[in-house]
């Protein structure tokens, strides 16, 4: 217990860090009853340690735990959200706020349990990438082409403005540049992905070297040239080639072998072709539609370019906070860095219109 602080303050601090337990721990099984199998089980056992935190602010309180208080504002909503929704999303803000735990410098809390903290964000960041990783493909297509839609068709109206074209070129050039990107976007996205996915298509083993495995030369056979060439040293390969042909012996299985290898499912991160397409293709016309808004209700001039810009910096504020939320960063300087980037190239094609304007291209 401290003997800095008074004893009130202390009191008011441990209720807090139960009430926070408490909160965490519903998150956590709010999330678990929207998953199966396995992680299911890891997200009951997240909940079960935050129970014992739990139950070490209780005999710290003794008799003065007092009537229970809420949990932090930010932690009651995820397990809101969780119990609702169970996304990626929660799973991300939730591994900030085990990074977040304040035990590490609080005295009353044990080591141990500053180190609880430390892990269980280890876990949840793992669980948190297998949802990155279901959805990244076209995740990164739908960022990528809402961003560029916004930010590309709003420099394209600026610059078109600034050169003193009217309302109606303004428009015209602005519904152009959303039918032309979100086509480019959305034929770039596939020929991007299905190349990729070929790619690791020529990487995976052939499915039928497994079965040649056995019919080597058990002293003179070329298993162990497969290991080096996918990295491993000599030594390395020639004891576990070794090791594979031994286990032939042992087992009739044929998957006992070097070439039958588990390795991680990369098309899952890539995504397909088609997903891809679509989704760049529709994130991108939505995100290109927006600075276009003002023209199509009749706004013109400086009021139209005002109102676009607006517009378009919530849209980029927005996607930059997702894009830190799901990266486990700080939402709202990924949403700056964005609004930044976008006001930038913005301001940069204004400049050139006023330019080309000037000397009458």
């Amino acid at each position: 217990m401290s003997s800095t602080s008074p004893r009130a303050a202390d009191h008011r601090r441990w209720r807090q860090y139960l009430a926070d337990e408490r909160a965490e721990g519903a998150v956590y099984r709010n999330l678990a009853a929207r998953r199966t199998g396995e992680e299911r089980e890891i997200l009951l056992a997240l909940a079960d340690a935050e129970g014992r935190h739990e139950q070490h602010w209780l005999e710290l309180l003794g008799d003065e735990v007092g009537r229970p208080i809420r949990g932090d504002l930010r932690t009651r909503i995820l397990a809101g959200l969780a119990k609702r929704f169970g996304s990626v999303f929660v799973l991300a803000l939730m591994q900030r706020a085990e990074d977040r735990s304040p035990y590490a410098g609080d005295v009353d809390a044990p080591p141990a349990m500053a180190a609880d903290e430390r892990i269980h964000g280890e876990v949840v960041r793992g669980l948190a990438n297998r949802g990155r990783m279901r959805l990244s493909g076209t995740f990164r297509a739908a960022i990528f082409g809402a961003n560029d839609g916004l930010v590309s068709n709003l420099a394209l109206i600026i610059g078109i403005s600034a050169s003193g074209a009217d309302r109606h070129i303004v428009l015209l050039s602005g519904v152009a540049g959303l039918l032309a990107g979100a086509l480019s976007m959305g034929a770039g996205e596939y020929v991007s992905v299905r190349s990729q996915r070929e790619l690791l298509e020529a990487s995976t083993p052939h499915p039928d070297a497994g079965s040649a495995v056995v019919d080597l030369d058990v002293d003179a056979n070329e298993l162990a040239l497969v290991y080096r060439a996918r990295g491993m040293d000599e030594d390395e390969a020639e004891q576990h080639a070794r090791e594979i042909i031994a286990g032939l012996h042992l087992s009739a299985e044929p998957a006992a072998t070097g070439s039958d290898e588990a390795v991680p499912d990369q098309h899952v991160a890539v995504g397909t072709g088609m997903s891809a397409a679509i989704s760049s293709f529709c994130f991108f016309a939505s995100g290109a539609v927006i600075p276009v808004l003002p023209y199509l209700l009749g706004l013109g001039g400086w009021a139209a370019l005002v109102v676009a810009a607006v517009l378009v910096g919530v849209a980029l504020l927005a996607s930059g906070a997702v894009v830190g939320v799901l990266s486990g960063a700080s939402p709202a300087r990924r949403a700056l860095r964005q609004l930044a980037i976008g006001f930038g190239a913005a301001a940069v094609t204004y400049v050139l219109g006023l330019l080309f304007g000037t000397v009458g291209i």
